[in-house]
């Protein structure tokens, strides 16, 4: 089973993965054995330029998890530093190993985790970044680069324009508009909205924007809830209650 989580930005909302807040929303079965958790952005725990030991702790903790913890980056990640971590061959694509159950999927792979197909983007505009300062709390790479752009072309065009799910960071520019119309485009989402017309899909997922929705054509934007994808469909959990959603 794969799960999937909005933001949990470092050791601020770490706890979305704790059991207690997975038993709360009546997640079940919860993350066991063989099955992969992936955050959509904002994993922000690799953050300082040296791990600390409230990083250390973490990091710990989900080694211990008994599943795997996958992350695209977000627009409050410290960039330079997840690039030194050792790339790897990993269920088809590239990854930053950053730990023994912790990776980094990168821009623009596709990946084949528990039967299903799965594109990787991470990437978004930090809106907040008047408030921040370069290199130390923000970093230009948050956004995608053409390379980025290009690899993803290439990785799709060996699937044939076709995978099972699309984890992002920010949304395409036409989907983030639903969700508030005040939303400005980036060369992210503008990119994404021609992936969107392009790319045959079952489900997108993605953070980011702080809140929670449920799309008819297959978008979902995660934060407090949670969501389990199996070959079937989804399992959406929120405060509501459960509900499913098939392919």
């Amino acid at each position: 089973m794969i799960y999937l989580f909005g933001d949990t930005h470092g050791t601020l909302e770490i706890n979305r993965l704790s059991n207690a807040n997975l038993k709360r929303l009546d997640v079940c079965p919860l993350p066991g054995e063989g099955d992969f958790v992936i955050i959509a952005g904002d994993f922000g725990l690799i953050w300082r330029d040296a791990p600390d030991n409230e990083e250390r702790f973490w990091m710990k903790w989900l080694d211990d998890k008994p599943y795997e913890t996958l992350f695209v980056d977000g627009n409050h990640e410290n960039f330079p530093r997840i690039a030194l971590y050792p790339e790897e061959d990993w269920h088809g694509g590239r990854v930053h190993r950053i730990s023994a159950k912790v990776r980094h999927l990168m821009r623009g792979q596709v990946y084949d985790i528990d039967g299903l197909s799965v594109l990787a983007f991470g990437g978004a505009t930090s809106h907040d970044r008047q408030f921040r300062q370069e290199g130390l709390s923000w970093w230009p790479e948050e956004l995608p680069s053409e390379d980025d752009f290009a690899c993803a072309e290439q990785s799709l065009s060996r699937r044939g324009w076709e995978v099972d799910l699309v984890v992002s960071h920010c949304a395409p520019t036409l989907v983030q508009g639903r969700l508030d119309p005040t939303f400005l485009p980036d060369r992210a989402t503008e990119w994404l909205e021609l992936l969107r017309d392009r790319l045959s899909f079952r489900a997108w997922f993605f953070g980011h924007y702080h809140l929670d929705r449920a799309f008819y054509d297959g978008f979902y934007a995660l934060y407090d809830n949670v969501a389990a994808v199996d070959a079937q469909g989804v399992h959406l959990f929120s405060e509501d209650g459960a509900k499913r959603f098939d392919f």
